[in-house]
């Protein structure tokens, strides 16, 4: 289910002002009942961030370090509350216990140190998976359940707390590498921020503790920098110009399509599909910019999520650029769990296929979900098996395929079912609406279409064109120089954004 923010009296949106000025300061999950504050909207640009930011540097300007750390915990706790509400509380105790295994594995020592070891993994491997299976994957078994035997159980009335999927992963991470001995015994405000830092801590890049800790524990951090403040503005406001210029209305047309597919054209089949492409691109990657940015604000770098994906030529090049902090994560924790080195082909391609089959029941309780993984798996292991035998396309029909392939699973992912996905994809090629139509004709109904979604498929092909041709959010980041120039673009970008921002939309991964 998709959440469509920004809400007022007469459709599905709602807008609280201030003094009588009418803005979406305020974004409401109806369904939770509780309000939440995103990245792009007035309340968290104009209130949440600078107070938090003043706060943390008041405290670091009197090297009060670790109250420092202790307010970065606390504003993140807020954030999360306002999404998440009571559920905060069993956050936070599934953090602090899975501290607690986690320093328990560090420290076992004796004659069964490896039996306690396993025992501890266990007991918090078991914590982490039975936390995220009750709240995502309870109703599925559910339904599957009452499919196989006939039976008729309710579903549970269950809610999806935000970010629930990229935290575990990071405590997985962590607990894997307290027993593998890849960590150390850090400290407990450490690791708070490490776990809660609000950046990350919805949407993320998944960030692994290693790259993170040692910089909340740098003595530097503290000090004002002023380079990461302008670099963090330069990420933030283009990445808030991502979601809110290119992103949202591109998001809104694929929305209107998939809720009711059997009242659109073939030409609007095209359209929304490729639209939805472009938009879960510039909405995650706008998110990912902004959470590096504000991480900069605090002298944290978090790491890179996209690599211009769109620009792969085969789908191995894809998921080494699309959601870069996933794909590493399920590498190091999954495939290599799966594969042995010197086994043979057989046990790679297999390895390859249930990472992905992994990946995709973590995208999403169902079928659909998980067939999305399988078809990526089988495309990776074909851009393997090339690779070896040292096949390689034109870099043009390369591409073109690859691209082709990116679209057909993006059907599948925002298709409510394989069924609905399968009669979207017959609507693109269904061309009986020009069949006894002559040359003119067919011109004028495309010219009309065009005319009606003169804005859609404009927006569209200005994201294209960045999305194919444009440098990553890396390289203008590894590149980035203070200067008037980048100032200017700052403040084009942010200002653009803001002036959008009366009718915000959600990140399309918070329902992940």
């Amino acid at each position: 289910m998709k959440f469509q923010f920004a809400i007022n009296l007469k459709s599905d949106k709602m807008e609280y002002g201030v003094n009588g000025v009418s803005h979406a300061f305020f974004i409401l999950y109806r369904s939770r009942g509780v309000l939440f504050v995103i990245f792009s909207t007035y309340l968290f640009i104009l209130v949440f961030l600078p107070i938090t930011f003043l706060g943390y540097r008041l405290l670091a300007h009197f090297r009060l370090d670790e109250l420092s750390k202790v307010w970065l915990v606390l504003a993140s706790l807020v954030f999360y509350w306002q999404g998440s509400g009571m559920f905060t509380f069993a956050f936070i105790a599934s953090v602090i216990f899975n501290y607690i295994i986690g320093i328990a594995i560090i420290r076992a020592n004796g004659r069964n140190k490896k039996w306690k070891k396993r025992l501890l993994l266990t007991i918090g491997l078991a914590e982490n998976i039975l936390l995220l299976g009750y709240y995502k994957y309870a109703n599925f078994a559910i339904e599957n359940f009452n499919f196989v035997t006939g039976s008729s159980y309710d579903l549970l009335d269950i809610l999806l707390p935000l970010g629930i999927s990229f935290f575990t992963f990071q405590l997985i991470a962590f607990l894997v590498d307290c027993y593998k001995e890849h960590t150390e015994e850090y400290s407990f405000i450490n690791y708070l921020v490490f776990i809660t830092f609000f950046p990350q801590l919805i949407v993320g890049p998944i960030v692994h503790h290693k790259e993170v800790v040692p910089q909340i524990e740098d003595e530097k951090r503290p000090l004002f920098n002023k380079y990461n403040i302008m670099l963090g503005i330069f990420l933030f406001s283009m990445g808030a110009a991502k979601k809110v210029v290119l992103a949202d209305p591109l998001t809104l047309y694929g929305e209107a399509y998939f809720s009711d597919v059997a009242s659109y054209d073939v030409l609007a089949s095209w359209l929304a599909t490729f639209s939805y492409t472009l938009s879960y691109y510039f909405d995650l990657s706008g998110y990912a910019d902004m959470a590096i940015g504000l991480g900069l604000f605090f002298n944290i770098l978090l790491p890179q999520n996209f690599m211009s994906p769109y620009k792969a030529r085969n789908f191995r090049d894809y998921w080494q650029r699309w959601h870069i902090t996933l794909s590493r994560f399920l590498s190091t924790y999954i495939f290599r769990s799966v594969y042995r080195k010197g086994k043979g082909s057989f046990n790679f391609y297999f390895a390859v296929m249930f990472t992905f089959f992994v990946s995709g029941f973590w995208h999403g309780a169902g079928w659909s979900f998980v067939l999305w993984g399988i078809i990526n798996g089988v495309f990776v292991c074909m851009s393997h098996f090339m690779r070896r035998r040292k096949w390689q396309l034109p870099f043009i029909v390369a591409w073109v395929l690859t691209f082709a392939g990116v679209v057909g699973t993006r059907i599948l992912f925002v298709a409510t079912d394989t069924s609905q996905a399968f009669t979207v994809m017959g609507k693109m090629f269904d061309f009986q609406q020009f069949a006894n139509l002559s040359f003119s004709e067919i011109s004028y109904d495309i010219y009309t279409f065009a005319m009606n979604n003169s804005v859609t498929i404009v927006i569209l092909l200005v994201a294209m064109g960045i999305a194919f041709f444009g440098k990553s959010s890396n390289q203008m980041k590894e590149e980035f120089k203070p200067s008037v120039k980048n100032a200017v673009i700052s403040a084009l970008l942010l200002g653009l954004a803001l002036s959008q921002m009366t009718a915000v939309s959600d990140f399309l991964y918070f329902q992940f």
